[in-house]
């Protein structure tokens, strides 16, 4: 078996990525690779946990804002009171997101021109943390014009 050594002038070249011919020669970012990997992936972590954070907090929203809507569209009806649209607001809010988010419902009447203007409003507290919150509450509402019982 026969060496073939490189002609006079030509410069050797090694593959790139491979180490040196020494044994336990190191390079400088030997290892690097793990340590960065680690710190991206954690990062990653972060912004996926808080991207789908702002997505649960603006499904509860929405969820509320909805809820809050059809109860006054309910109690908006000829047949129906006030008490009835509060009662459909809790049962939409409870059955989709949870009791707690249903404690502080209010429905309030007020005249707007020649009709009436049914508001429902919901304190509800904010998601921060999954479905916990701070102290903190959003004030949601949704309206509905009464219906005229004598058409």
């Amino acid at each position: 078996m026969s060496t073939r050594q490189p002609a006079a002038g030509i410069r050797r070249t090694r593959p790139a990525g491979t180490r040196g011919a020494r044994s336990g020669s190191r390079r400088a970012d030997d290892g690097s690779a793990v340590a960065e990997f680690v710190m991206v992936s954690a990062l990653l972590a972060l912004v996926f946990a808080a991207v789908l954070q702002i997505g649960l907090a603006m499904h509860v929203r929405n969820t509320v804002i909805d809820s809050a809507i059809a109860g006054a569209r309910i109690a908006a009806a000829a047949d129906r009171t006030e008490e009835d649209g509060a009662q459909h607001t809790a049962l939409l809010v409870s059955t989709a997101v949870g009791a707690s988010y249903a404690e502080d419902i209010a429905v309030t009447t007020a005249p707007s021109g020649p009709q009436t203007l049914i508001t429902v409003t919901v304190r509800t507290p904010i998601p921060v943390v999954g479905l916990a919150g701070p102290a903190g509450v959003w004030e949601l509402q949704g309206r509905a014009f009464a219906e005229d019982p004598a058409l």
